[in-house]
């Protein structure tokens, strides 16, 4: 569910910032609801190792971002680290009625005033997706959709992410872009009515 573009609540974001850890100042971050959707729902737990998000999704479906330039010629490389507790089996994860994650990362570069330049990369923990799958989405064909974890296999581990977001923009959208504007997570499950739990933490560019 990619409304986030489809709704153009992207606009020209003001907050601007230095990469590094993108979770020193929870306050920043923010949710987006979407229209006549339930929002999901996160909790930022102070854990002594490292902030945790935890996300909960019922039925319900917003984004959990943080809006900030970041500049990708000196810190091209996202890395976070992801742990859910299940995933969605037997649904069309490149359909409307299927666009369901339990866990989603996104990479934002706003278009501006120009609504259709908006670009997003959009990474997943898919159900039925293998592990390099990527397409786009169903809602909005800006937004591309790439599977990182696939199904059950590491259900309540942590794993570990890095993508070079420079790279995946040229990859999917043969764009070379010097910065984002912003970044997200998100947990739904609005299209096919579940439930699901994902937590996340050390979001940082480097």
């Amino acid at each position: 569910m990619t409304r986030w573009l489809a709704a153009g609540i992207v606009t020209i974001w003001s907050v601007y910032g230095v990469a590094g850890d993108l979770m020193q100042d929870m306050s920043a971050w923010e949710t987006q609801p979407f229209d006549e959707i339930q929002p999901s729902r996160y909790s930022v737990d102070a854990a002594p190792e490292a902030p945790v998000i935890t996300g909960r999704c019922d039925n319900s479906a917003s984004l959990f971002g943080l809006r900030r330039e970041i500049d990708l010629r000196r810190t091209p490389t996202l890395h976070w680290e992801w742990q859910v507790d299940g995933v969605y089996p037997g649904i069309d994860e490149q359909s409307k009625s299927g666009d369901d994650f339990v866990a989603r990362v996104y990479a934002v570069k706003d278009g501006g005033l120009l609504k259709w330049r908006t670009r997003a990369l959009n990474y997943v923990w898919a159900s039925e997706a293998a592990p390099g799958t990527h397409w786009p989405n169903p809602f909005r064909e800006q937004a591309m959709m790439i599977a990182l974890q696939q199904g059950n296999a590491r259900v309540g581990e942590w794993v570990a992410e890095s993508r070079n977001i420079r790279e995946d923009f040229r990859r999917f959208f043969d764009r070379d872009v010097d910065s984002i504007d912003g970044i997200a997570i998100m947990t739904d499950c609005d299209n096919h009515g579940g439930q699901a739990e994902v937590r996340f933490r050390n979001i940082r560019f480097r």
